[in-house]
């Protein structure tokens, strides 16, 4: 017999099945045991006319029983199952015979046991399967469960723990589930089974290494696979959507390569709704739609146009290239950390400010207001390096040493947000300091939980009155993400002036970069320029095209917006925009005092 795993949905039980086909079986007693673990005794079939059907000679029950829980669930498994020889029906109905007389459902840890013994005696997978009559896979499974902790594996056996999460389990460590018996220990806390479970272990995400684009061979981050030998699984999500997003980048330009019109990469978790496009050949201006889901998965749209660009299609009107953004989404990263970075180092110096920022973001919230630090990271190394080397960045942890150093914690410790583990005696510490050294330490919290790349950077970038020049210049990282021709060579025009820019107009991107690089570092026999900072960082913020894709410009136009709504139709251009005076740092600052002149105790 071969054995084999066999899709549901191609059995059907056989004329030949000593239980019969008609008559409704009794599931009493084995429903619970697959809803438990699953069909573990393979299923004897043989082939039904087609290769790819089969009829079922015994397991008549387990097969009914299966239907039932992957309606329950929703999940089909395939089945295994032990194939005959076709056309002997005598031998079908003997197979049958013998399977009902013998069958009994088996303890699967006694199995366990009885196969590691074999091992250690010297059998291989394949001649336990060939013994017992099962699969490779299924002895693979059994002799996995030897790597649970034993508690585990006794609750597996009483029943306690279903199949499931026994699983996931395997996925553990002995530390992680030793954990996972601690939740179950105690009476008040969630224990997470089933397919919770994964997630739990997964801190809420997790990415089968199946929706990889990329070879995993070359893949040099971390891969968790389950004991069982089936699932795998990303340990480290941000390593996998750096080197998806690659992918992703790399397919888009052959994309462009081929001559199709656009490449549309929605955002992730967006879907591609095929009723709202129609197809248009590449010819016509057809266009290619990248959707990418929250698990990884990636799907290709290529060749199609909105509803209404149909329309004009058929009434011979030219639909029009879509103009591609200003800035790429690595360089705007860069742009918004930056400038950030840059508000942030303002903030931490700036108590009265920090102050009314805090009293905002408790009246108001934010998606940081949880408390968490903003995350400096980015997708490439190459950015996060460049922040966190920015002198922006060594002003911020120069005041941030300094709050450490109130609080009585260790200086070296990356951030104060997150650095103490119980608030009460951080309260009772906070007691004990004056005002201003309250006031020195929330705005360096401030500066950790400040938000970027929205309005209100570019708010406080304006009332703050920062100069990227004073904290930041071009580096290699900036250089090497200006990928666009266009915009090369306006940058090529701000740094080295219209007549080096044009002189240098067919030459290739990496040359002009040589002479922008040349020019910032007063290299190449070429004058040194100072002081340069992209118009995109600057504050306020403005694009080198008409095209827009520029995030730092949007989001200030939305600060007019809100800055002075009741004049939408006499928009100022970014220089003449007005921020309103919040308080007179003086004043803010001053600690409060009692009526002989000194500071007020902030507790009796």
């Amino acid at each position: 017999m071969e054995l084999k795993h066999i899709d549901i949905a191609n059995l059907a039980v056989s004329t030949a099945n000593m239980r019969g086909v008609k008559k409704a079986p009794d599931l009493t007693n084995i429903l619970p045991s697959v809803r438990a673990r699953g069909v573990l005794v393979p299923l004897i079939v043989r082939q039904n006319g087609s290769p790819e059907t089969y009829e079922i000679v015994a397991g008549k029950r387990r097969y009914h029983a299966a239907l039932i829980v992957a309606e329950e669930t929703g999940i089909s498994d395939p089945l295994p199952c032990a194939v005959m020889a076709t056309g002997d029906d005598a031998a079908a109905l003997e197979a049958s015979l013998i399977e009902n007389i013998a069958r009994a459902d088996p303890d699967e840890m006694t199995r366990h046991e009885t196969f590691t013994r074999l091992v250690r005696e010297g059998r291989s997978v394949e001649d336990i399967s060939l013994t017992f009559g099962l699969t490779a896979l299924q002895v693979k499974r059994t002799l996995a469960l030897g790597n649970l902790l034993p508690r585990i594996r006794n609750l597996y056996r009483a029943e306690k723990i279903d199949a499931t999460t026994v699983r996931h389990l395997t996925l553990a460590s002995k530390a992680r589930q030793k954990e996972w018996l601690a939740l179950l220990d105690d009476e008040d806390a969630y224990v997470p089974s089933g397919y919770r479970l994964k997630e739990w272990l997964f801190g809420g995400s997790s990415i089968s290494t199946s929706a990889a684009l990329f070879d995993l061979a070359g893949y040099a981050g971390e891969i968790i696979s389950d004991l069982f030998g089936e699932d795998s699984y990303f340990a480290n999500v941000d390593q996998f959507w750096e080197a998806q997003r690659a992918v992703i980048e790399a397919k888009s330009e052959s994309y462009r390569e081929a001559g199709w019109s656009d490449v549309v990469t929605l955002e992730p978790g967006e879907h591609f709704n095929s009723w709202e496009h129609e197809r248009a050949p590449k010819r016509k201006g057809g266009r290619v739609y990248i959707a990418i889901d929250h698990r990884g998965g990636v799907s290709f749209h290529e060749g199609y146009v909105t509803m209404k660009e149909a329309r004009r299609i058929e009434r011979g009107e030219p639909i029009g290239r879509p103009a591609r953004p200003e800035l790429s989404a690595p360089l705007a990263d860069y742009v918004n950390l930056h400038r950030h970075a840059a508000v942030a180092a303002k903030v931490a110096e700036t108590p009265s400010v920090a102050l009314r920022l805090m009293v905002a973001h408790a009246i108001c919230g934010s998606t940081l207001w949880r408390v968490e630090r903003q995350s400096q990271t980015s997708r490439t190394d190459a950015i996060t390096e460049s922040v966190e080397s920015s002198p922006s960045e060594g002003s911020t942890d120069f005041f941030r040493r300094e709050a450490l150093a109130m609080l009585g914690m260790d200086e070296e410790e990356p951030n104060i947000v997150g650095s103490a583990d119980h608030i009460v005696p951080l309260f009772v510490k906070l007691l004990s300091l004056a005002d201003k050294d309250v006031l020195a330490i929330l705005a360096v919290v401030m500066a950790e939980t400040l938000q970027s790349a929205t309005t209100l950077i570019e708010l406080l970038g304006s009332y703050l009155e920062v100069d990227m020049a004073q904290c930041w210049e071009a580096d290699e990282a900036l250089l090497d993400l200006i990928r666009d021709k266009e915009i090369l060579g306006a940058v090529l025009a701000d740094v080295a002036g219209a007549d080096v820019a044009a002189a240098n107009a067919k030459e290739t991107g990496k040359v002009q970069r040589g002479v922008i690089a040349d020019c910032l570092a007063g290299a190449g026999g070429r004058d040194k320029r100072t002081g340069w900072v992209p118009r995109w960082m600057q504050f306020p913020p403005s694009a080198y095209t008409a095209r827009g894709g520029v995030a730092t410009v949007d989001l200030w136009t939305k600060l007019q917006g809100l800055l002075e709504p009741e004049q939408p139709d006499d928009p100022q251009s970014p220089g003449d925009a007005e921020v309103p005076v919040i308080v007179p740092e003086a004043e803010a600052s001053e600690p409060r005092q009692d009526e002989e002149g000194g500071d007020l105790p902030l507790a009796a």
